[in-house]
C-alpha cells in the first residue's frame, strides 16, 4: 500500500462504471493494480491511462479491494466461479455496485474469508471523467454486515458520495425506485424532443435542457419538503 489505510484495488468490469470508480479511488490515494479487459479500450485508457489490463483471476488474487462493476445477471456466476478457482483471499474487501443486490450474492467469496460490501452510487454513469464530478454530492446505497458497515460507508465517502444504509431485504425495492426515476426521465425527454423535432426544432435536446433541469430540480425540492 502507498500509505496507511490505502489499498491495492482491482477493478473487474471495464464498462461505464468500473473505470470511473477506479479513477475516483485512485484520486484519494488508493493504488490501482489493474482492470479487466473491456470492449472499448480507448475509453478506459482515457480514464485510467497507466493502469494495466489484467485477467480476472490474476487481478482478484493480487487485490486488497476488488470492485465488481459487472451487470447483475453476471455477478453471481462470476463470484462463484472465482470461488471455485480459490481466487478470493481472507480479509480481502469485495465490493459490488449493483443496485438490486445486497451482500448475499457475495457469499461464495465471504466463505473464503473475504469481506462483502454492496455500494451503489446513485448517478447515471456516462463512462467518462464527467462522472467524477457527478459523484461529488451524489448519494450511495450501502449494504454490508453490521461489523463492516463502516468500511462500506467510508468507501462511499471516498468515492465522493454521501452513504445511505439500505437493508439487505430492501435492495430490490431500492432498485425499483432507481429504475423508475431513470426510465421515466428518459421516456419523457425522448417523447418531448420527438415532438419538437417534428415541429422543426433543430436541437430539441438543447432547447429543453434548462427547462428539464429546472423542472426536475423543483420536483426534487418539493419531494424533499413533502
Amino acid at each position: 500500500m502507498s500509505r496507511a489505510g490505502r489499498l491495492d484495488v482491482g477493478v473487474v468490469g471495464a464498462g461505464h462504471v468500473g473505470p470511473v470508480l477506479g479513477a475516483a479511488l485512485a484520486g484519494v490515494g488508493h493504488s490501482l493494480v489493474g482492470i479487466t479487459p473491456g470492449s472499448d479500450p480507448d475509453r478506459v485508457a482515457a480514464i485510467l491511462p497507466t493502469v494495466p489490463v489484467r485477467q480476472t483471476e490474476e487481478l482478484v488474487r493480487g487485490s486488497q479491494l476488488v470492485v465488481l462493476a459487472v451487470p447483475g445477471d453476471q455477478l453471481a456466476d462470476l463470484v462463484a466461479g472465482l470461488a471455485e478457482l480459490d481466487a478470493w483471499q481472507p480479509g480481502q474487501l469485495v465490493l459490488h455496485t449493483n443496485p438490486g443486490l445486497g451482500t448475499a450474492v457475495l457469499d461464495p467469496a465471504a466463505r473464503r474469508g473475504a469481506i462483502p460490501l454492496a455500494v451503489h452510487p446513485a448517478i447515471s454513469f456516462t463512462g467518462t471523467t464527467l462522472d467524477l464530478r457527478q459523484l461529488h454530492g451524489a448519494y450511495a446505497a450501502v449494504t454490508a454486515p453490521s461489523m463492516v458497515l463502516p468500511i462500506a460507508q467510508a468507501l462511499a465517502v471516498e468515492l465522493g458520495c454521501e452513504p445511505i444504509v439500505i437493508a439487505e431485504e430492501d435492495r430490490a425495492a431500492y432498485a425499483e425506485a432507481i429504475a423508475t426515476a431513470s426510465d421515466f426521465t428518459r421516456s419523457i425527454v425522448s417523447q418531448a424532443t420527438g415532438i419538437l423535432r417534428g415541429l422543426g426544432v433543430e436541437n430539441p435536446g438543447g432547447y429543453l435542457s434548462a427547462l428539464v433541469s429546472s423542472t426536475f430540480e423543483r420536483a426534487l425540492r418539493d419531494a424533499g419538503n413533502a
